[in-house]
């Protein structure tokens, strides 16, 4: 038959795409299902019909497969954050294996790289450490409310966050399982103290109104507990009379900031910040080294998971007394200062200033004395002039953004011939390609995933190579 956008159809589930979307097939053609598990067969309308593939909306499980659960979270349908809460953790923990095992093959063509087993999570549930809730003038309706005979308004002071392909509309949260209850508890009181005090939201159409984000950082090992009102404009009045009600509901919040982003881009850093009570940042431990953390600071978002992590790369560094290492896209130099015991210097490259700064700081008031930092961009610093100040490494560690390496970096990297090299990726398809262009001179000898986001399908994954 012909299948068209807008067909209800039964299919069954047979396996999991990437982005946690179930495969099924229909007449001979694939069909991608969000919220589905291999094992399930489901009614789903068509949403999407492109030449090679369908795409559907789920309507009914008709009969569950053997991984699938009943998800803890009563959003974990409708809301992007969890995309996996409903498939049982080891189900989730081989999906994530299998993943990395297609984009090695389809997109590396490493045919004979073998990945093995994900790393788990001890904690599944309230791991992370940052959360990031939106706030806008319209929530998402659930489908009981569109199909209801009589009007139901989404304009609201909404807080939580956004519906898949959403930029628009908020799912308005009422609970949240990915960090500490307190996070969505204080998430909770900003709604009702805004609502009640006629504080607007943000309109990211109209560009008008208040309150844009409400960011919650917590120290894992400290307890510390920041939170952070982005707003568009700057309202001491306003923000100081909701610090107080925040402090006096929730005293064991150490620090409170005023981020302002009064331009029209939607992320929750600010053109300027202000400090509204306490030092202005939390501090955290990875391993025997402490970290100051402030509100726009990038640290490891699973700190467990990332001693896990680290544990991983020093192991296949496998870094001996004396020798010198090179950290590539070291951010604000966590990972710099793990390796730095057993090295006579190790050397961190990072492109953005400000982490640089919080790199030299971080070293500083950990004693690390053998830790360099050099800011630029990769591509231009990473040169013969920095290999003959601090000599050639013996070791090479690499952990760059989604988008992989530069290609020039990787041809420095072929070129350089370092004995041993790491290679950390939070995206397995660019890192394939990465490790193909690294294969031509290197050996992968491991190819370890470490879930750092159970629930969700993003995951890392470290590659041991060394120099044929």
């Amino acid at each position: 038959m012909s299948i068209k956008k807008g067909n209800v159809i039964e299919v069954d589930i047979d396996s999991a795409a990437f982005k946690g979307k179930g495969i099924g097939k229909v007449d001979g053609r694939v069909v991608f299902v969000p919220n589905t598990a291999p094992g399930d067969r489901v009614k789903t309308r068509i949403i999407k019909r492109k030449k090679s593939y369908l795409e559907g909306k789920l309507l009914e499980v008709l009969e569950p497969g053997p991984n699938r659960i009943v998800p803890q979270c009563r959003h974990a349908q409708a809301c992007g954050g969890c995309s996996w809460q409903h498939v049982n953790y080891e189900t989730q923990l081989a999906f994530k294996q299998e993943q990395v095992q297609d984009h090695m093959q389809r997109i590396g063509d490493l045919r004979d790289l073998k990945v093995s087993p994900t790393l788990g999570c001890e904690n599944i549930f309230h791991y992370r450490n940052k959360m990031e809730y939106s706030v806008g003038h319209k929530r998402w309706l659930s489908s009981e409310e569109i199909n209801k005979d009589e009007f139901v308004s989404d304009r609201c002071f909404a807080a939580g966050l956004h519906a898949p392909g959403r930029f628009d509309k908020i799912l308005n949260i009422q609970e949240c399982y990915l960090q500490d209850p307190v996070s969505y508890q204080i998430l909770d009181f900003v709604r009702s103290y805004c609502t009640e005090h006629d504080i607007a939201p943000f309109n990211r159409i109209d560009h008008e109104g208040f309150m844009r984000n409400v960011m919650i950082r917590m120290g894992h090992h400290t307890g510390d507990l920041m939170v952070n009102l982005v707003t568009y404009k700057d309202e001491p009045k306003i923000i100081g009379a909701l610090s107080e009600a925040l402090l006096n509901t929730f005293p064991n919040i150490t620090t409170i900031v005023n981020n302002v982003n009064d331009r029209r881009n939607p992320t929750a850093v600010g053109r300027y910040e202000k400090t509204i009570y306490g030092p202005g940042y939390i501090s955290d431990k990875i391993g025997p080294y402490h970290f100051k953390i402030r509100a726009n600071t990038f640290f490891q978002t699973n700190t467990a998971q990332a001693e896990q992590l680290y544990e991983v790369v020093k192991k296949f560094a496998d870094i001996q007394p004396g020798e010198t290492v090179y950290d590539l896209y070291c951010g604000v130099g966590t990972l710099t200062l793990y390796l730095s015991k057993r090295t006579n210097k190790v050397i961190g490259i990072e492109l953005e200033k400000e982490a640089v700064q919080n790199a030299i700081q971080n070293a500083q008031e950990n004693n690390v004395n053998n830790a360099h930092f050099i800011e630029g961009d990769m591509q231009e610093v990473f040169n013969e002039g920095v290999t003959n100040k601090f000599g050639s490494p013996d070791c090479l560690i690499t952990d760059p953004p989604r988008a992989g390496m530069h290609p020039d970096v990787v041809k420095r990297l072929k070129m350089l011939k370092v004995p041993r090299l790491v290679y950390i990726s939070c995206n397995t398809s660019t890192m394939a390609r990465d490790l193909q262009e690294l294969s031509e001179v290197y050996d992968i000898l491991e190819l370890q995933p470490v879930d750092m986001f159970p629930q969700t399908y993003h995951i890392e994954a470290v590659a041991n190579l060394r120099l044929r």
